[in-house]
């Protein structure tokens, strides 16, 4: 999965929560998966902005 794929799976999870599209039984798992992704996109966003500010400390 790469950063684009885990913000429109974040998307949809948050629309179905929203909407109330998610029954009782699998909100906890909806939440739990939202999390993760939020985790993994958070990660993706720290290594690219230190290897911008890398790159540009170079210069």
């Amino acid at each position: 999965m790469n950063y684009n794929q885990a913000i429109e799976r974040l998307e949809q999870l948050v629309s179905q929560i929203e909407k109330g599209n998610v029954d009782v039984d699998t909100l906890s798992e909806k939440l739990k998966e939202a999390k993760s992704l939020i985790t993994f996109c958070s990660d993706i966003l720290k290594t690219v902005e230190k290897d911008v500010s890398k790159i540009l400390s170079e210069e």
